[in-house]
């Protein structure tokens, strides 16, 4: 009887030296699960709680405006070349104390297009939009718009449309279209739409 005890005891040994020398198909299979999640967890903490959809996105998160050509005789004109490869533009244009955001794009059907970077909806999250290929999405609630409906679908959480031109190769926006936008930007207490 002592000899079977002894057998037990030898057994239980070789199991506990197996599950620390890796050579349990069980306590490895735990292992790879918990670097799997702990690897999660620093990808979590890494990227700060971004949702996934978000980051594996291929819109561009908060686009950087530069500052709009300055007008001249009223208008602000820019070289439609600027935006052949179909690439949105975001620009600035100071009215007072407030900054007016705006983009141009030239959708796929080949019209220069221009908006506000704001929304009859959403701009008081003051997000704006970024450019996903033909789409431009809406910073805050992440609402999709062809670029080919730009100026052509107004109100709700498409792109508040700004009036241009095009003459010869030179696109124009008439400075006082620009200030009529002001309201999207007046985030002062009294301001705004």
């Amino acid at each position: 009887m002592s000899q079977s005890m002894h057998e037990q005891d030898e057994k239980k040994l070789a199991a506990k030296k197996a599950a620390v020398l890796g050579e349990n198909k069980k306590s490895f299979a735990i292992l790879w699960v918990g670097l799997a999640i702990g690897l999660g967890l620093l990808l979590v903490f890494t990227l700060g709680f971004r949702p996934c959809c978000q980051f594996f996105s291929n819109v561009t998160q908060e686009p950087q405006a530069a500052s709009g050509p300055q007008p001249a005789d009223g208008q602000v004109a820019m070289p439609v070349a600027d935006f052949d490869d179909g690439r949105a533009r975001f620009f600035r244009y100071a009215h007072g104390d407030i900054e007016i955001r705006y983009f141009v794009v030239k959708s796929a059907d080949g019209l220069i297009r221009a908006a506000f970077d704001a929304c009859d909806v959403c701009w008081r999250a003051n997000r704006g939009y970024a450019q996903d290929k033909d789409y431009m999405v809406c910073l805050n609630c992440g609402m999709r718009f062809l670029t080919s409906r730009v100026n052509e679908v107004a109100g709700g959480c498409n792109p508040a449309p700004l009036d241009r031109r095009v003459e010869d190769d030179t696109l124009y926006i008439a400075a006082k279209d620009i200030e009529a936008g002001a309201g999207f930007f007046n985030f002062s207490v009294r301001g705004g739409r």
